[in-house]
């Protein structure tokens, strides 16, 4: 989130966040996991095998009594705090599964199709997963039991999370047979894939990463031929063991063509690195650049961001005022020692 961003726009974003990413879990595991018999972890999974001995009970009725019963559990283990942060998840998700299970023929969406459901039930549920962690939330059911068991057991939580998932794919595999058990993996796989694009997802950039002799003039052209932002490192060089200066540029991709022809133009034997960046954030991304002056190269523009709350005023315009203040306390001083001679 921006710093500057207000308390109500934070709680409507992660509002949102929380409702589309259930909401989503919810229509995925209805529309294309329950029809197919498509092996899936977490409390649903539980609720599918328990399904098997209760025919005649929603998923979502067996979800929301596993989840409310894990919360419980997790306030007592785990303090009042976690179990508010966990709560929404908990009861909202089995609330929309239901919803979703009287929508007529969201059964027969990828009919016939089981490869298919499994495919858009593993991208549609990285998504969705990743939109409630992105705002600290959590999914709620198994989470809360692989956290109890890693304050009871002191063993990692990613351990603890594989075996509880092999578990309760396992308890599904009886039921289900090998060949849903595989549309399972692939749901599982697919989803960590699009789970982690989704928790970094955002503008990406590139970090461009200079060493030359003539990083001066480097930095002064990026700063006034481009204005983009540099940052020197004191580097070693390794042969020589000479002390210079390296040049770091953050940049949009579509800039990094002009800022290699800039850094070329100065110095034809310049090294260059080049390193993709998936998320940025701070001054001058999310955040009004401070354009202050800095140095001989600085720029001298005064910035005004009435956005932000935010008045930047330069160095030069800061000593000028200084200056002129000056200048006219002499005169003043001037002009009544002359009076009274």
């Amino acid at each position: 989130m921006r710093p500057y961003d207000k308390p109500w726009k934070r709680f409507l974003v992660t509002t949102f966040c929380i409702l589309a990413g259930n909401g989503l879990l919810a229509f995925l595991v209805v529309a294309f996991i329950i029809p197919h018999d498509i092996v899936m972890g977490g409390t649903t999974g539980i609720g599918i095998v328990l399904q098997r001995l209760a025919p005649n009970v929603d998923v979502s009725y067996i979800v929301l009594g596993l989840n409310v019963f894990l919360l419980l559990l997790g306030r007592l283990v785990l303090g009042r705090k976690f179990a508010l942060t966990t709560v929404a998840s908990t009861l909202i998700f089995p609330a929309l599964m239901w919803v979703f299970e009287r929508v007529p023929g969201i059964g027969t969406m990828a009919e016939g199709e089981p490869l298919m459901a499994s495919i858009f039930a593993g991208v549609l549920m990285g998504v969705s997963l990743g939109l409630v962690m992105r705002v600290g939330s959590s999914t709620g059911g198994m989470d809360v039991l692989n956290l109890i068991f890693h304050k009871i057991l002191h063993v990692p939580v990613a351990i603890i999370v594989w075996v509880t998932d092999i578990l309760v794919v396992g308890g599904q595999a009886i039921f289900m047979g090998p060949k849903k058990t595989m549309l399972g993996i692939i749901v599982i796989v697919l989803e960590s894939i699009i789970l982690d694009k989704t928790m970094i997802f955002g503008k990406p950039q590139v970090e461009l990463f200079v060493i030359s002799q003539k990083y001066e003039e480097i930095r002064r052209r990026l700063l006034d031929d481009l204005g983009v932002g540099v940052t020197l490192s004191v580097i070693e060089t390794g042969r020589l063991c000479e002390e210079q200066k390296a040049v770091i540029c953050v940049i949009s991709q579509r800039k990094m063509h002009d800022v290699i022809e800039v850094v070329h133009s100065c110095d034809p034997l310049a090294f260059i690195t080049v390193t993709q960046i998936k998320e940025v954030r701070g001054r001058g991304f999310t955040v009004a650049r401070a354009n202050v002056a800095a140095g001989p190269y600085g720029s001298d523009e005064e910035i005004t961001d009435e956005k932000d709350g935010i008045v930047i005023v330069d160095r030069k315009t800061k000593r000028e005022e200084k200056k002129r203040a000056r200048e006219e306390k002499r005169r003043k001083k001037e002009k009544s020692s002359g009076k009274t001679k």
